[in-house]
């Protein structure tokens, strides 16, 4: 057994360093393409899954939809009346001048 190990080991050592001077002598363009290909098949295969879940659950799709912009639309209305209170706190602090530090000069 020690001498298979030994064997499958060595070739494993092999195998990364043939891998390691592929990679060296590859043009970067060719890696880039490799790694362009492997990122479109997984794309295709979860684009698969995502349209099976869809066809099998319409509803819990649409309902994650529908909860979805309601969370969105939730979250805009909570920004829009925080710019309103800053709006108006700004508004309150430039009637009251004396909160402001002045210079030399009074300005």
């Amino acid at each position: 057994m020690g001498k298979l190990d030994r064997a499958q080991d060595r070739a494993m050592e092999l195998i990364g360093e043939i891998g390691d001077g592929l990679r060296k002598r590859v043009p970067d363009k060719a890696v880039q393409w490799v790694e362009t290909g492997a990122a479109l098949g997984a794309l295709r295969a979860s684009s698969k899954v995502a349209g099976s879940f869809v066809r099998r659950n319409p509803y819990l799709v649409g309902a994650v939809v529908a909860g979805a912009g309601l969370l969105w639309l939730a979250a805009r209305h909570q920004s829009r009346k925080r710019q309103v209170q800053e709006a108006s706190l700004l508004r309150q602090q430039a009637v009251r001048r004396g909160d402001f530090e002045q210079d030399d000069y009074g300005v």
